[in-house]
């Protein structure tokens, strides 16, 4: 899915947190989103994920406003993927139990395939608190691929993983977009653009470089 920004714009209360943002997102790459914190990094990823209406500008997804999409939890559901910094398992489920429960139906059966395509499939009984950070954080990826989405999101998904994992995770991405699932990940750590191809710096609410291997 292609996704275009034009002209972004965003205010909370008086602060002035986005200045004319323009962006062109490719199918199947892995876009990193870098700038420290305050720079607008994650206030332009909720915008382009759907979850923030921009005070002014526009996102198109293949050509299209997200309100001619008709139903936006549908599209959501079947287009886009999400991976937080704190992965937001469901405590009282297993890990495998909180993959099933964000899978649509057509797509139970490669619920197990794709745990131990992700090196968890041992652990699919196990609760969250049982497993160790970076498993945690492999389940939530689980959790946001399941259903085939077109595009995945993820702000800060490596912020509580140590070097190791965190590495482990940005492969991951790596991986899968270059199977046409685009990644779109705003990170302070600068690791991620050794594995990204296309890194766009923010700085003050603007894009101040944009780099593409």
């Amino acid at each position: 899915m292609k996704i275009i920004a034009k002209g972004l714009e965003h205010y909370y209360a008086h602060e002035h947190v986005l200045r004319g943002i323009d962006l062109n997102i490719e199918p199947g790459s892995f876009t990193a989103i870098v700038g420290e914190s305050g720079s607008g990094k994650t206030t332009l990823l909720s915008i382009l994920s759907t979850l923030l209406q921009p005070s002014s500008g526009e996102v198109l997804y293949d050509a299209k406003l997200l309100a001619q999409w008709g139903n936006i939890d549908l599209f959501r559901r079947r287009h886009i993927g999400f991976v937080f910094q704190f992965h937001y398992l469901i405590s009282y489920l297993t890990l495998r139990e909180n993959i099933a429960l964000a899978s649509l139906g057509e797509f139970q059966g490669e619920i197990d395939p794709l745990m131990e395509r992700l090196g968890i499939d041992r652990l699919g009984r196990r609760y969250s608190d049982e497993v160790s950070g970076g498993e945690r954080q492999r389940a939530a990826i689980a959790r946001s691929l399941i259903n085939h989405p077109s595009i995945v999101f993820a702000d800060e998904p490596t912020g509580n993983l140590d070097t190791k994992n965190a590495l482990g995770v940005y492969e991951l991405f790596a991986e899968f977009s270059r199977q046409n699932t685009t990644f779109v990940v705003a990170s302070h750590d600068k690791k991620i653009t050794e594995f990204a191809d296309t890194i766009i710096e923010m700085e003050d609410g603007i894009v101040k470089n944009i780099f593409t291997r």
